[in-house]
């Protein structure tokens, strides 16, 4: 469970790339034009700070945990970032003791649960008493359909936004900004090819955290020299030779993937039922 302003610091330094090129505001963000275009619903609910209890639902690595923060910077409410993973039901109830005591002083308060998914049904029916009487909103993160993995009445309490994966262009804009931002290589000479930022975008699957990672090896296993670094053809094939696959055991992805591998065999199309 974290405070906003343990999050608003300064980067550390030697972070990740894909966490020192977080974006901070909506005017950084990249991808989910659908949602946050000027004159789109999530981005006025935004902008005019007036939001409601919601579920980003979305494959890994399209900003679902980056718009939370991105929410907790603007909006006059206590924000609280609080992870399913390392949360139990005490922890809640804190949490919804501390709102609580907000709510009575006229303060807003947002939760942010990231993995919300992994919440049994007894942590999910913790927040609905205090969903239902406003004493929080809640935003909840997930890689699942949230109607398999969230309770029905908690669900119903909830707008759901899907976010989609980044398009190859997109992810290639968010590596062009990596090798030119300060808080990226900005402030080093990196060679890199456009068909090598191509083929990071095509193996990334849409994940700009994939995209980024990838890029990151591939400058750190570059070719030094005092004026550059430079990121060769081979360097580049060991970063990209195979990629994953999304897929999970009971949820939405195994149906899709059982969906693909039946119209590709309706399709007598051997390579792709294969693959």
């Amino acid at each position: 469970m974290e405070q906003l302003s343990l999050f608003d610091q300064n980067e550390d330094l030697g972070a990740p790339l894909a966490s020192r090129l977080r974006p901070r505001t909506l005017e950084e963000f990249v991808g989910q034009k659908h949602l946050l275009g000027e004159g789109k619903m999530l981005r006025q609910l935004i902008e005019k700070d007036q939001l409601s209890s919601m579920i980003f639902w979305g494959p890994p690595g399209v900003g679902k945990t980056t718009l939370a923060r991105i929410i907790a910077r603007r909006t006059r409410a206590d924000f609280i970032d609080f992870s399913a993973v390392t949360s139990g039901i005490r922890e809640i109830r804190q949490v919804m003791e501390q709102a609580e005591s907000s709510r009575k002083m006229g303060m807003r308060t947002v939760v942010f649960v990231d993995e919300i998914h992994r919440f049994n049904k007894a942590q999910q029916d913790a927040f609905l008493p205090f969903v239902e009487k406003g004493s929080i909103l809640l935003i909840g993160a997930t890689t699942e359909n949230p109607s398999f993995e969230i309770n029905a009445a908690l669900l119903s309490r909830c707008r759901v936004f899907v976010l989609k994966e980044l398009s190859e262009t997109e992810i290639t804009e968010l590596l062009r900004h990596a090798l030119t931002s300060p808080r990226g290589y900005g402030n080093q000479r990196i060679r890199v090819t456009e068909q090598q930022l191509a083929a990071i975008a095509a193996f990334s699957n849409g994940d700009a955290r994939t995209a980024l990672n990838t890029l990151e090896m591939a400058v750190l296993n570059g070719e030094m020299t005092a004026e550059e670094i430079r990121v060769t053809d081979a360097v580049m094939e060991q970063c990209i030779t195979r990629k994953s696959l999304l897929y999970d055991k009971n949820g939405e992805e195994h149906y899709n993937l059982i969906s693909a591998l039946h119209k590709s065999m309706r399709n007598s199309d051997p390579d792709a039922a294969v693959y």
